[in-house]
């Protein structure tokens, strides 16, 4: 999705939310992305890890 945004991109992309937030509030932002970013990872991290669980318990039961 975002493999042709090269280091002009991502510039004017900064410059816009400087623009637009103001200085004061972009590292506020910036954390609050960070922290979306890892609770959404940590979820599905937590969903994949369950499948996995559930097939040990089941090995467990046959034997």
């Amino acid at each position: 999705m975002f493999n042709n945004i090269g280091v002009s991109g991502l510039a004017i992309i900064l410059l816009i939310a400087l623009i637009v937030f103001g200085p004061s509030k972009l590292p506020q932002l910036g954390r609050a992305f960070g922290d979306t970013l890892r609770e959404f990872r940590n979820s599905t991290r937590g969903i994949a890890e369950e499948p996995e669980a559930e097939r040990k318990e089941e090995e467990i039961k046959l034997l």
